[in-house]
């Protein structure tokens, strides 16, 4: 997650899995190559690979590869969730007021090392709830720095709102 406007007025974090999205289009390519190779070979299991490898790949690609956008806007007083594949996208918004902390969710892989990832936490209201920004969990320092970045946004929001209101 990476920190793209941080302005006392705007916030912006984003996640671009840039890393996971060649990897899996380069595996789409080769297996679809080698699908295509066998069949004008004349092997039959030249489909297989077209089907299943090519289609495992983007089955992955449309579940892990998200571009994942949340825009804090003060003076508007909303934080919105932009979420794209390249299927399509979608929004949600939430009012500012709504959000009290950004929160680290984690878990174990596999192979028992922590992954990450930031929630928005709601305490009340209709939206009650903990939020996941991102759907997926992955590890680096970037879930840890955008939480403690909106926590630091949030508290200035809250300031600047008192402020204004005495």
């Amino acid at each position: 997650m990476k920190i793209t406007a941080d302005t006392p007025d705007l916030l912006m974090v984003e996640d671009r899995p840039i890393f996971i999205g060649v990897l899996l289009a380069f595996s789409i390519l080769a297996t679809t190559a080698i699908g295509l190779a066998r069949l004008s070979a004349g092997d039959l299991l030249g489909l297989a690979f077209l089907g299943i490898g090519s289609g495992i790949g983007l089955a992955a690609f449309y579940a892990f590869v998200r571009r994942v956008q949340v825009v804090f806007n003060r003076p508007e007083g909303y934080v919105e969730i932009r979420r794209r594949t390249l299927f399509g996208g979608s929004r949600v918004r939430h009012r500012l007021g709504e959000i009290s902390r950004a929160v680290l969710q984690e878990t174990r892989s596999q192979k028992g090392g922590r992954m990450w990832r930031v929630a928005l936490v709601i305490d009340a209201g209709q939206s009650a709830g903990t939020h996941p920004i991102t759907l997926a969990y992955s590890n680096g320092d970037g879930h840890r720095r955008a939480a403690e970045a909106i926590n630091r946004w949030l508290e200035g929001a809250r300031a600047g709102a008192a402020r204004g209101s005495t």
